[in-house]
């Protein structure tokens, strides 16, 4: 104890996600939602196409691989840009989420999802060509691009700032 009873250390308060851009992602049922959508997604391509359901899980896969990568790992700032005082304005979306912070529940979260999907998409393809390969590749570069070593990392300058 200090001299008045004082502790001699002060309890910080939790880290609290000030960015509007990622705050979204902390509320309870996201992840639920998340896996929901893709499920919703794999019946509307099963009913609407007519394919087989591993056809249709590589669908949603590759189209999870193209949203997911375009919004997460290529495209920087915010739409708040006015409110953080453009901050954020040289970091994609994965690297703003917890604040930079490096596996957390929620990038463990995202890391096992497109994996789960590979999983499911290449058994139920029997792990035929050229779906196998193609499944291959969108898992490839969507968990290479989510390793705590890529963070920041801009290969062969691409998406760099200029």
């Amino acid at each position: 104890m200090g001299r008045r009873g004082e502790p001699y250390y002060v309890e910080a308060a939790p880290p609290v996600d000030v960015n509007k851009n990622t705050e979204w992602f902390m509320y309870p049922g996201v992840w639920t939602t998340y896996i929901l959508l893709l499920f919703f997604a794999w019946l509307l391509v099963l009913s609407v196409s007519g394919c087989s359901p591993g056809a249709a899980w590589t669908v949603v896969n590759l189209a999870h691989f193209a949203i997911t990568y375009h919004f997460f790992h290529w495209k920087k700032g915010t739409p708040f840009a006015a409110d953080d005082q453009g901050i954020y304005s040289r970091l994609t979306w994965w690297e703003q989420i917890d604040n930079g912070q490096q596996l957390t529940r929620n990038r463990k979260f995202l890391t096992v999802v497109p994996v789960v999907l590979y999983l499911i998409a290449s058994h139920l393809t029997d792990y035929k060509q050229p779906m196998f390969f193609l499944n291959t590749v969108a898992v490839f570069v969507l968990v290479v691009a989510k390793l705590p070593n890529m963070h920041k990392v801009r290969i062969f300058g691409i998406n760099a700032d200029i």
